[in-house]
Parts: structure tokens; C-alpha cells; sequence
């Protein structure tokens, strides 16, 4: 099977080069970082395994290849509204103060 290349010009070497060294996310300089790596020459499986800083699975790593490649720098951002939603929001219950306070005197 082929080896999975990474063919950038040089607008996009620099946006991924300034992405990787000044993004406010870790996970955008990580991902930077691994798509200038596959751009270079390195296999996206070792970039994955032995690459970063942490060891990602190698079908990560190509997923971040395949949305570069069909989005550019857009694609390897996370997109609002993914993730976890809030199991309980006490601002959804009852208007932001939590449980609502119910006032009894206490035992003289």
C-alpha cells in the first residue's frame, strides 16, 4: 500500500509552521506539529506512535491528514458544539441560583 504523502506550498507551510509554534491549544500545535512531520517525509504511522509527544493511534493521525487535506487549516480545528454536553446545569433549573431556598425558622 502507498505511503500517505503531504504535498504543501509554501503559504501553507508557514500557516501550519506559525500554528504549531504560537496556536493557544495545545491539540492545534500538536496537530500542527504532526502534519509538518508527514510533510517532511515521515510515515503518518511513526508520526503517530513515536512522532509526538504522546503516542496517538495511527487512524488519529490520518484523520487529521484526510480533513487537512479536504479543508486545510480549518479542518483540524475542533468544531463548537463537539463533545460532552453538561449532564446538569443549575442555570437551566431554576435561573442560575441553584436549588431554590425554601425559608424555615429554626428551633428556639
Amino acid at each position: 500500500m502507498p505511503r500517505r504523502q503531504l504535498v504543501l506550498n509554501p503559504t501553507q507551510r508557514q500557516e501550519l509552521v506559525q500554528m504549531r509554534d504560537h496556536a493557544r491549544q495545545p491539540y492545534l500545535r500538536e496537530r500542527a506539529a504532526a502534519l509538518l512531520k508527514i510533510a517532511d517525509g515521515m510515515p503518518a504511522a511513526w508520526v503517530a506512535r513515536y512522532g509526538l509527544l504522546r503516542p496517538r493511534r495511527p487512524d488519529t493521525v490520518y484523520a487529521w491528514l484526510n480533513r487537512y487535506q479536504a479543508t486545510g487549516g480549518a479542518g483540524i480545528q475542533v468544531l463548537p458544539g463537539r463533545g460532552r454536553k453538561p449532564a446538569f446545569s443549575p442555570s437551566a433549573f431554576d435561573g442560575g441560583g441553584g436549588l431554590p431556598r425554601v425559608a424555615t425558622s429554626l428551633p428556639a
